[in-house]
């Protein structure tokens, strides 16, 4: 596995996820793998599991990690090309990425959607730099339009939890103050479709995801509809995807508090196990007593972080033997 970015590239889901039982039961058994082995973890962005998951993994495989914050432990850097350089940013990523492959033997990169160009969001240009001009295996660690790490962790959490063989899985959107990324609902789409599950997406009119990740997936406007028999809710917001209309790319075109996951949705479903990627905005995204609830899953669902992470590393340590 040379990049870590579509479900593809995990290959056989029923494989991936045995795996994923194998290294939760016995996480420090593949430490020769990383031996001597260093894995450079950069952020654009803020980062709490992503960070630490992504470090105890290495840790796990006996890799050493290195964290680099960019403009905050670096120079600043210019994503673009073609730019005339005379602002604030004193290097460029064409220079940085191939001298950063040359101090690691994998590198994991966490870059957020700027959420003002749609063109450039969605053609991962900082994420395809770095595969392009590093050398060396890539995981993203969430990019413009993917998190592929925490949909990984998310279906290996419905592994555990599920009580029938085919689970319906309801993602809701929810609202929220501010304007975030698609990368967590399109990754989660992506990874749903591909699993052995009933998948479905709600919504408010507007906030369409791209087809690409929508796939098959039933999408259904009428949130209460959508919940009825869910053996899983996992809830998210996200800006405006602009689908349906370019002009409203990331913007927030709603906030009904109607949609926020509480005791009155989840009545509905069938006893579902509630989810989200962490960090909530309690009494928004969802109400106390749902996340604080028997069955709320979100800290066991945080901990897979740590297991779908290093699944991904051990593969790329392996392939490079």
């Amino acid at each position: 596995m040379r990049s870590f970015f579509n479900v593809s590239d995990i290959g056989d889901l029923g494989k991936a996820l045995r795996e994923a039982k194998e290294v939760k039961a016995n996480p420090f058994g593949w430490k020769e793998l990383g031996k001597d082995k260093t894995i450079i973890l950069i952020f654009f962005n803020n980062s709490l599991r992503t960070r630490l998951s992504s470090q105890k993994a290495a840790l796990n495989l006996g890799m050493n990690p290195i964290v680099l914050n960019v403009n905050g432990d670096s120079w600043k850097l210019e994503t673009e090309l073609g730019v005339v350089m005379d602002g604030d940013k004193s290097e460029h990523l064409r220079e940085a990425i191939p001298v950063i492959g040359s101090y690691c033997d994998l590198i994991g990169v966490r870059s957020f959607a700027g959420l003002s160009d749609r063109e450039f969001d969605y053609a991962e240009s900082i994420l395809s730099q770095f595969i392009e001009y590093s050398g060396k295996p890539v995981i993203s660690l969430e990019s413009a339009t993917v998190h592929p790490c925490q949909a990984f962790a998310d279906l290996i959490t419905i592994e555990e939890y599920k009580t029938k063989p085919r689970p319906k899985v309801v993602m809701t959107w929810a609202p929220h103050p501010r304007a975030l990324p698609q990368a967590v609902p399109n990754s989660f789409a992506e990874w749903m479709n591909a699993a052995d599950v009933d998948f479905v997406i709600t919504h408010p009119e507007g906030y369409e995801l791209d087809p690409r990740f929508v796939g098959d997936a039933k999408v259904e406007y009428d949130q209460m509809k959508a919940l009825e028999g869910a053996d899983f809710v996992y809830a998210k917001n996200w800006s405006c995807p602009g689908v349906t209309n370019p002009a409203d790319y990331g913007k927030v075109i709603s906030k009904d508090m109607g949609w926020m996951v509480d005791a009155a949705h989840m009545a509905v479903t069938n006893h579902a196990k509630f989810m989200h990627c962490l960090p909530v905005r309690r009494n928004m995204i969802v109400s106390d007593e749902v996340i604080d609830s028997p069955d709320s899953i979100v800290i066991p669902e945080a901990a897979n972080r740590v297991v779908s992470a290093q699944v991904v590393m051990k593969r790329m340590l392996e392939d490079a033997l």
